[in-house]
């Protein structure tokens, strides 16, 4: 069981508790336990086998820790699954709309006896929820809002959440008996933002073996359907998984069939029935004949198309070149030279700098920007002049002692509501790099929205517009932005836009960063790690740049150190 589910465990545990009434001490206990857990570079189901004494981590005490052996060894934790009887399914999907706590979903559930979503929507319709205290008209607002989103998204997966189980299931299906090949198909292997599914497709002489061996994966909650080729199971976690078995000489074809998208699917049959061919899953055929289906390469070569990337496959253009010859050399994780939006315990990250350059060097980054937020180094009533200085003495003593990385001292910056900063030039001047990012009032116009960021963009010291749009996946919508003109500014002041790889905001979207390219504005790929661990959160960064067409030079951290500053100071 990975570090990552471990820590859901408890943060469902607490927000249950916080839902029953518990004691806010304990329900703290294991929010921070969840927090230390997602972080932790080391695997607990590892230390547990090894014996290791869980309760010298930090936030872990004897019971936190008996209770984290317990869920290795059986997968569960009783006493979270006798709370989750204790309320209806629909109050922790709550949890996920901005706006609403714990406390105010047992508010809404004992004051409007709200326990569906459709009832949530009832309420918040007939505008019974802004009389409730601590609500008001503009959180029952928001909470329609986050409804609409939640509505939208349905029960979906971020990709963060689905690629251990698809990890692991690949393995697990690797093992089985008379298995030839195996991959992740569907919106997983397109590397989409959230999955509602995981498709899994395998190839085998005899299928009905690999399909028994798969409803037998351990992680099963319910199998659906077990046929002589196909079989459904949903995981404990509600993921549900489709598994489909082809003969070997049929992969190429299924994959390029399974893989998707249906747009892209459909626009290759077109071209088949232009040239009298006919394409499925079992292959290309002329007539009777197959005359294409063991690999996807040989798929498209019979259209005279070269191999698209799973993650264009979307009908935006990619068939077109790849007939002409003008398909983008995608970018590639191991492109990346540098991290530039890391944070650390001077704000609200869980690792001293030192901690986090070990890791960055272990990634093999040549050059990090250490930035936490502006308000972090401020105090109540102005800035704290000192805690700067520390800081950046700091990373001077870093950058002494290690001689093959070097730390940029940079700084996440809030834009103000009218645009301006809240910092002026004496302190802004001792920083290398510093990162513009809207974190409050949402609720400008579009005009004013835009204008707000236009005009952090033309200041001098702004060098970076991170996490754009502002959106959380699945619980707050995008800002309503006029992009074009963003972009337009961009590019004229020789501005970055960051895509942010955080698995929650993965900000600018696919067809936005596509658009700003063409534009010809240039980006930065940052992990905005909060971790050691999340550093590695770039690779979420790069699945999003390829989804855009993003290549190389089209990102100024693929440069080398002297020109990555060369043209960040242009």
């Amino acid at each position: 069981m990975s570090n990552k589910e471990i820590a859901k465990i408890f943060s469902q545990l607490a927000n249950l508790l916080e839902l029953k009434g518990e004691n806010h001490f304990k329900v703290r206990a294991y929010r921070n336990a969840a927090r230390v857990i997602d972080a932790l570079p080391e695997s607990l189901e590892e230390m547990v086998k090894n014996g290791k004494d869980l309760t010298k981590l930090p936030a872990i005490g004897e019971q936190i820790a008996q209770k984290i052996e317990q869920i290795v060894k059986t997968g569960k934790l009783p006493k979270l699954e006798r709370l989750k009887k204790e309320f209806p399914p629909a109050l922790l999907s709550f949890l996920s709309i901005e706006g609403l706590g714990a406390n105010r979903v047992k508010t809404l559930y004992e004051k409007l006896h709200v326990d569906t979503v459709a009832k949530l929507q009832k309420m918040a319709k007939e505008h019974k929820i802004r009389s409730l205290k601590g609500f008001g008209p503009k959180l029952e607002e928001k909470i329609a809002k986050g409804l609409k989103l939640l509505k939208q998204e349905g029960i979906r997966f971020l990709y963060e959440e689905a690629e251990p189980f698809a990890n692991e299931l690949k393995e697990y299906l690797q093992k089985a008996p008379g298995v030839i090949k195996v991959e992740i198909a569907g919106s997983f292997r397109r590397r989409k933002e959230t999955v509602g599914d995981l498709d899994i497709l395998a190839s085998a002489k005899e299928p009905e073996i690999v399909i028994d061996y798969f409803t037998k994966f351990p992680k099963t909650a319910e199998v659906i359907s077990a046929g002589e080729t196909r079989s459904t199971i949903v995981l404990q976690n509600s993921l549900q998984v489709d598994l489909r078995v082809v003969k070997d000489e049929h992969f190429g074809s299924a994959l390029h069939y399974f893989t998707g998208s249906k747009a892209h699917v459909l626009e290759i049959r077109k071209f088949a029935i232009d040239m009298n061919l006919k394409v499925n899953e079992y292959g290309v055929f002329k007539g009777s004949h197959n005359i294409a289906s063991k690999t996807e390469e040989d798929v498209y070569k019979v259209f005279g198309l070269n191999y698209i990337e799973p993650e264009i496959r979307e009908n935006r253009g990619e068939i077109e070149a790849a007939r002409d010859g003008k398909l983008p050399n995608l970018v590639t994780l191991n492109d990346l030279q540098g991290d530039l939006h890391i944070h650390t315990n001077y704000s609200d990250g869980l690792a001293s700098i030192e901690k986090m350059v070990l890791k960055a060097r272990e990634l093999g980054h040549k050059y990090i920007a250490i930035t936490d937020h502006s308000n972090s180094l401020s105090i109540v009533k102005g800035l704290d002049r000192e805690k700067i200085v520390r800081y950046l003495k700091e990373i001077d003593k870093i950058n002494e002692k290690y001689d093959d990385i070097t730390v940029l001292k940079g700084m996440e910056l809030d834009i103000l509501e009218d645009g301006s900063l809240p910092y002026g030039s004496d302190i802004l001047i001792q920083f290398d790099i510093v990162l513009g990012a809207v974190h409050s009032k949402f609720k400008l116009s579009k005009e004013q929205e835009t204008e707000r960021l236009i005009k952090a963009i033309k200041s001098p010291y702004i060098k970076v517009i991170s996490h754009i749009s502002g959106r959380l996946i699945g619980k707050r919508a995008p800002l309503d932005l006029d992009y074009q003109e963003i972009f337009k500014v961009l590019k004229e002041e020789g501005k970055f836009l960051e895509i942010n790889s955080q698995p929650s905001r993965l900000d600018v979207n696919d067809i936005l960063a596509r658009e700003a390219k063409e534009m010809g504005v240039k980006f930065v790929i940052n992990s905005d790690a909060h971790s050691q661990m999340q550093l590695e959160y770039l690779k979420y960064g790069i699945n999003q740049a390829r989804r855009g067409w993003l290549e190389k030079d089209d990102i100024a951290n693929t440069k080398g150190l002297n020109e990555f500053l060369q043209i960040l100071n242009r």
